[in-house]
């Protein structure tokens, strides 16, 4: 009988020994090309690894909690035969495991329940499709392929919807279809106000009408959909109206306080992430001398250019905030100041004319700053899809190593925090990070007028070995000019 050996992959640059996280096989279990065997976390992110094997697990030859080296064999296969596959730095496509976004609230199973046998039938294929896991990529995170779906028909082949061609996903009964006929009806009936479902009162209020994915997310933030104003065109809460009610500024005011725990002192071994963060700002902090420039701007066209960003339909089903504005300034001003995107040795230093732009996240594993490749090269729509899918990988933790390689400039947003300022720590490597704070109203002189103003801090830090204080200055306040008249991106 033939067996294989599962040797532990490198799979980062740089990266030598990974975490057993948690099986998903057991010994004598059969296992198919591409299954998940194991999932693994490094000093960057959580990997699902995938079997280039069929056969018969063997052993197990780590436990959950162990750390191994890159290369150990860490399990093997019986009766295994050798794969076609891609080598483990190959891309191929893979599934998110996003289960939770095929989940079927209760609304949708009383409709379910209340639509014809073929309606039931179509449901359930689709229900298999969906949850059918793809091929993994060994040491990449997973990714999910987009999907189409094709409006549910009756068995006498007509659309389950309204009038306006809208699925009866979330109202089962014939009453909330009622009562969703009559609001569509006064919300046709106003030609003044936008297109939305009027609000009915408490006694037949219609249940809350959301995606599985927006669900997910609410869940994920803390977000309470039924307390959520829902703007979509059929009375559906969106991706923005649950981000703006979970707004980051209030978090901290909406966390509980935990009972101290049973024992005195809790300890715990320094590694993954935490082992990695705390090794990168002693070597930046230690190794590069900073030097660090504030500067207050007013943002108040930055947020009308946003508003009228946010209305456009060539923005429709993009976020779009203030970030994406401040990182298309950064661009702008590496361009006019190309010292400050570049990386320091010893024995030379290289300018680079490409820019890998981080975006430092906060993730329940701890600080990470995956970087989106080449955005010079972005218009501003594909910057703003970049940014927001980026931010959502980081919050599932499914950034893969690739992402968080090679970057040239890095922007930390403490703003949506409710920060006004901080002193930000180089990103090892790299020669400048900027700070974005809060932006709020305040006094501002306009002329000679005290307005109300939308105003933000500015922070910028550099590798004073390269980055001269002209050099910062000038930067720092190409950025604050674009902030302050955005207008000039169009030059």
């Amino acid at each position: 009988m033939t067996i294989s050996d599962f040797e532990l992959p490198d799979v980062g640059e740089g990266l030598t020994e990974a975490e057993i996280v948690q099986w998903h096989v057991r010994p004598g279990e059969p296992v198919a090309l591409n299954q998940v065997l194991v999932e693994i976390e490094t000093a960057k992110s959580l990997v699902e690894l995938p079997s280039p094997f069929e056969g018969v697990i063997g052993e197990l030859r780590a436990a959950e909690g162990d750390t191994v080296e890159v290369g150990s064999v860490i399990l093997t296969v019986q009766g295994a035969g050798a794969s076609d596959a891609p080598d483990d730095g190959a891309p191929v496509a893979a599934d998110t495991g996003a289960g939770a976004g095929n989940e079927v609230d209760a609304e949708f199973e009383s409709a379910r329940a209340d639509a014809s046998s073929t309606i039931a039938a179509a449901e359930t294929a689709e229900a298999a499709a969906d949850e059918k896991p793809g091929s993994v990529l060994v040491g990449y995170g997973v990714g999910k392929a987009p999907t189409t779906r094709r409006k549910r028909r009756t068995a006498g082949g007509s659309a389950a919807s309204d009038g306006a061609g809208r699925d009866f996903r979330g109202a089962g009964a014939e009453a909330t279809k009622s009562a969703l006929a009559a609001q569509t009806r006064a919300s046709r009936s106003n030609e003044d106000g936008p297109r939305r479902l009027a609000s009915v009162p408490a006694a037949s209020a219609q249940p809350v009408i959301a995606k599985p994915p927006i669900r997910k997310l609410a869940r994920d933030l803390g977000v309470d959909l039924a307390q959520v104003e829902p703007t979509g065109l059929a009375g559906e809460t969106t991706r923005d109206d649950v981000l703006r009610s979970a707004h980051q500024a209030s978090v901290f005011k909406n966390l509980e306080t935990p009972e101290p725990g049973p024992v005195r002192e809790e300890r715990h071994p320094v590694k993954g992430v935490r082992k990695a963060i705390a090794n990168a700002m002693v070597s930046s902090m230690f190794t590069a001398p900073h030097v660090t420039l504030f500067v207050d701007v007013d943002a108040t066209r930055t947020m009308e250019y946003v508003k009228r960003l946010k209305s456009s339909p060539d923005f429709a089903g993009v976020k779009v905030s203030p970030l994406l504005l401040v990182a298309k300034a950064v661009v702008w001003a590496i361009r006019r100041n190309p010292t400050t995107n570049a990386a320091w040795t010893d024995e030379e230093y290289t300018i680079k004319h490409y820019v890998n732009l981080g975006i430092a996240a906060a993730t329940p594993r701890g600080l990470i700053v995956p970087n989106i490749k080449d955005v010079n090269e972005m218009s501003m729509r594909q910057l703003a899809s970049a940014i927001e899918q980026l931010t959502l990988r980081a919050r599932d933790g499914k950034t893969p190593p690739s992402e968080q390689q090679g970057g040239t400039f890095t922007i930390t947003n403490i703003g949506v925090f409710g920060m006004d300022s901080g002193t930000p720590i180089l990103n090892p490597g790299e020669v400048g990070i900027l700070a974005l704070g809060t932006i709020k109203p305040k006094p501002w002189v306009v002329g000679d007028e005290v307005q109300v103003r939308q105003v933000t801090t500015l922070t910028a830090s550099f590798d004073h070995r390269l980055v001269d204080g002209d050099v910062a200055s000038r930067f720092l306040a190409d950025v604050a000019t674009i902030v302050e008249e955005p207008a000039l991106l169009l030059d």
